[in-house]
């Protein structure tokens, strides 16, 4: 190319024909978000950003001034071509470093159904989950479950932290570099005595080593106060950015280790594990915060301390649930009876339901915004409804699926509807105690009045988390991430469902109540995590001393699908049937049927044709 022409021809102005997609739509009016112009030099360097991203609406123009313009055009076709496809692959993603999409559905289904044994593979797998990590990730890994291993007693809170490359934490090595220099034999000294640590607390059996229920006296006797676990830990709480402490966390941190034994801390995390893999859970923390450790550790913590003494939401919500809100209701006592009735009433009436997926085969949650009025049920009533909803989705997911999609229902929606509370009490849940849950937000129909309180919002959300809401007008622009299908008739689909809740039945909790069988299955439960806690912390010794990992990987993969089928056993005994229970969403051993009603009709026999004397011949 001649410099004439690239004086010519500047590659700041060269644009992209406009380009419109059901799968892109993201303005507060729900329309189309045509493909504006993008540098093509920038589109070189980084094909894999999606058009959402950097797209301005604007009219096509053409400014190929050139006699080479034919040439150019075919490069400019050929890009094009090649971003669309980036583009329909993957809509929604905010990061060239984490951009690795899952396919549609509908493969995804035909791979599942055809080819079992391939499916899962970790092409199939998100990036930044178990299977799918980088060595960057997963050192990222290591790290915050040997810095958890200190606040929860698991080994000696003194010890030194360890990290993915045999290295102190950065706040540890300044410390090191201080008392015994840069010299390779103090290095070397350092390195030998954190080991140490490690295989001591390994290969002992001790009491304050022991397991999820073992005993903690020793552990609480000599737990450190709230900061010098925060340091031993290797977090320094005056770093966190105002966007890591946006809820308040680091407050929440400090009085976790202040008000919680390192044993209380243990089980929290245990608790919330549940059916998932130990590691996809840590992860969620760590994605949340960007890979910052130090950051991945508070926001973890603060949300044990919030499940565990805020909420209440394992030995209350979820063990109590909708059988336990009906017993609350005839309760002598005001705030109670009201808090019940209160809970029930949102579920009778449907405001919020989970039902069928979308087109990634994620939950889909639909709320009816305009069932919504302020001040016509207690804010702890609301609080205690949401979270009770997004853990009963949590029960709902299956690896590769790890998140839910919202779909706000804003049809009839006025200002009567609009409460603020419960928005931000929501916006909290998913940022902060719920992280990386969230795979998208649909607001279908939203009205005009709605454009001034989105701003509001907006304002209030993270960017990601912002990134993920998308505006739809009407059934076809819903149907860009929902097929039609699965669309209940009354937001303009074909599929003819409508909510209605079964009300819980007097014995369908009875196998609460027998301890004995709950007991044994939680001891077994207890064996399985202390056995992995063991198998992790040979997993950070082992590749510390760049040894390989393979057996120890396995063995911790066993032992978390050990713990996935253990938990499937105990959730009787610990969780109140849910309404998805008893239409058969969600059955024993943790099977799961989203569409239960709709296969049982399938399913149905046809009647033979009646047959008369008059047919015979």
């Amino acid at each position: 190319m001649s410099s004439s022409f690239a004086r010519s021809t500047t590659l700041k102005h060269l644009t992209w024909t406009r380009w419109t997609s059901p799968a892109l739509r993201n303005s507060t009016r729900g329309t189309s978000i045509p493909l504006g112009r993008i540098p093509i030099a920038r589109c070189l360097r980084s094909q894999s950003r999606t058009f959402a991203s950097s797209a301005r609406k604007e009219t096509p123009r053409t400014v190929l001034q050139s006699s080479s313009s034919f040439t150019l055009g075919l490069v400019v076709v050929g890009v094009t071509i090649g971003g669309i496809f980036y583009a329909y692959r993957d809509p929604t993603s905010n990061s060239s470093l984490e951009s690795a999409a899952a396919p549609p559905a509908e493969a995804s289904n035909f791979l599942a159904e055809q080819y079992p044994q391939v499916f899962g593979m970790p092409s199939e797998i998100p990036p930044g989950r178990p299977g799918n990590l980088t060595p960057e990730q997963e050192a990222k890994l290591r790290e915050l479950w040997a810095a958890l291993a200190k606040l929860t007693g698991i080994i000696d809170p003194n010890a030194e932290l360890l990290t993915s490359n045999g290295t102190d934490s950065p706040s540890a090595a300044s410390d090191n570099n201080t008392e015994s220099g840069q010299g390779s034999s103090g290095k070397k000294e350092k390195r030998s005595k954190r080991l140490n640590v490690f295989r001591r607390k390994h290969h002992e059996k001790s009491s304050s080593s022991g397991g999820v229920d073992g005993d903690s006296t020793s552990s609480a006797s000599s737990a450190p106060t709230a900061d010098s676990a925060a340091t031993s830990a290797g977090v320094d709480l005056n770093a966190l950015s105002l966007e890591d402490d946006k809820h308040g966390q680091g407050k929440a941190f400090r009085e976790a280790l202040a008000d919680q034994s390192p044993e209380d801390l243990r089980n929290a995390v245990w608790s919330m594990v549940k059916h998932d893999n130990p590691d996809a859970l840590l992860l969620r923390f760590l994605r949340a915060r960007k890979w910052d450790v130090q950051a991945a550790l508070v926001m973890l913590v603060s949300t044990m301390h919030w499940r565990a003494t805020e909420m209440h939401v394992d030995d209350d919500i979820i063990k109590i649930g909708e059988l336990g809100a009906i017993e609350q209701a005839k309760s002598a006592d005001a705030d109670v009876k009201k808090n019940g009735e209160d809970f029930l009433a949102q579920l009778r009436m449907g405001k919020s339901f989970l039902h069928g997926v979308d087109k990634d085969g994620r939950p889909m949650c639909f709320v009816r915004v305009r069932l919504h009025r302020q001040g016509e049920q207690s804010d702890p009533s609301l609080e205690r409804f949401t979270v009770y909803t997004i853990e009963t989705a949590r029960m709902m997911l299956r690896p590769p699926v790890d998140t839910a999609t919202v779909v706000f229902d804003m049809t009839g929606f006025s200002m009567a509807n609009m409460d603020y509370t419960p928005v931000k009490f929501m916006i909290k849940c998913f940022e902060a105690n719920y992280p990386e849950s969230l795979g998208a937000v649909l607001v279908h129909k939203a009205p005009w009045v709605f454009q001034g309180i989105w701003t509001i919002i907006r304002g209030w959300l993270d960017p990601v988390v912002a990134g993920k809401v998308h505006f739809t007008r009407n059934t076809d622009e819903l149907a860009a991430f929902v097929p039609r299908n699965q669309i209940p008739s009354e937001l303009g689909g074909d599929e003819p469902y409508t909510y209605s809740y079964v009300e819980p039945s007097p014995g369908e909790n009875a196998r609460m109540a027998d301890t004995a069988t709950r007991d044994k299955l939680q001891a077994e439960r207890d064996e399985i995590a202390k056995k992995y806690e063991e198998a992790t912390l040979e997993w950070c010794e082992r590749a510390a001393d760049k040894e390989d990992v393979k057996d120890v990987v396995q063995r911790r993969a066993d032992l978390a699908e050990q713990l996935r089928a253990n938990y499937w056993r105990l959730d009787p005994y610990l969780r109140a049937r849910s309404l998805y229970d008893r239409l058969g969403v969600l059955g024993e051993q943790g099977a799961l049927d989203f569409y239960p009603k709709k296969k049982a009709e399938e399913k149905k026999p046809v009647a033979a044709a009646e047959t008369s004397a008059d047919d015979v011949d």
